[in-house]
């Protein structure tokens, strides 16, 4: 690239990193106070993200002309939400599981992959509900996953510009490098040690599992660009300016919430998600 190219690349860059800023300046916090706000507020912002992750995954695979596909996807979503909000966990997973059925047989083409998009954004909309539903731990742990899929993207980023060097996985991203996987586990670690300090949690365990949720959400936003490469698309939309679209920006949470809310699971209950995933 000779000097006259490479001053417009540098030039679109840093408006790129401004839009990136200026948007997640305004989203940021408006994201946190209805986490903080929680209850059918928060269920509402999930829902209609979810449904917006699943139009955007079929737009990726070719598939969101079909209206069928569409609207009977995003009613099950939409369905979902409204029995989660009313604290009806299992009429949700009925819901879905009935869209489910009906995308797969409404689909003319890339059956598999559109149930995978419904999945997809069913499993990030229920997993987000479940962990913030407790009213002390449940936001503590939200912010956890939240700030830690925030810190990795952003330590990533400066970090991979910064030092550069051997790629992570060129056929899938071509910019990620090594150097950004771990300058973002890093920053992780440092929000971690805030939960420490100010005592939500112990340092063990919640250094542990803010490196899981961290390598978790670099795998989801690896898993993304692998889909977006096998359609060969760039960006999942342009909603979000500097960003791309909502599967761009919430590819890491997912996963990362997918695994909190299962932890939480795991050692707690369906309704104390949030207690398990933050009391050891």
């Amino acid at each position: 690239m000779s000097e006259g190219e490479a001053a417009p690349a540098a030039e679109q860059g840093s408006r790129n990193l401004v839009m990136r800023v200026i948007a997640a300046a305004v989203l940021a916090p408006a994201a946190i106070a209805i986490a903080y706000a929680g209850g059918w507020l928060w269920t509402a912002l999930v829902t209609f993200a979810a449904i917006g992750l699943y139009v955007e995954w079929l737009m990726i695979i070719g598939q969101a002309r079909q209206t069928g596909v569409v609207a009977s996807g995003a009613a099950a979503l939409a369905l979902a939400g409204f029995w989660l909000a009313v604290g009806r966990i299992d009429a949700a997973l009925i819901v879905l599981s009935v869209g489910l059925a009906a995308v797969v047989l409404l689909s003319p083409g890339r059956r598999a992959w559109v149930a995978a998009g419904l999945l997809y954004a069913g499993a990030a909309e229920i997993a987000s509900v479940l962990v913030r539903q407790d009213r002390a731990e449940g936001f503590v742990g939200l912010m956890l996953i939240l700030l830690v899929v925030w810190v990795t993207d952003i330590g990533g980023y400066f970090a991979g510009r910064g030092i550069g060097g051997p790629k992570l996985w060129p056929r899938v991203s071509p910019k990620k490098t090594w150097a950004g996987a771990i300058g973002g586990l890093a920053a992780s670690l440092v929000i971690a040690a805030g939960f420490v300090a100010l005592g939500l949690g112990k340092a063990i365990q919640i250094l542990v599992l803010a490196a899981m949720l961290s390598v978790t959400s670099q795998l989801g936003d690896l898993l993304e660009s692998a889909v977006k490469r096998r359609f060969g698309v760039k960006d999942s939309s342009q909603i979000i300016p500097g960003h791309g679209g909502l599967l761009d920006r919430l590819d890491g949470f997912v996963l990362a919430v997918v695994l909190g809310a299962t932890i939480g699971f795991l050692r707690g209950s369906l309704d104390g998600v949030g207690r398990g995933l933050m009391v050891w």
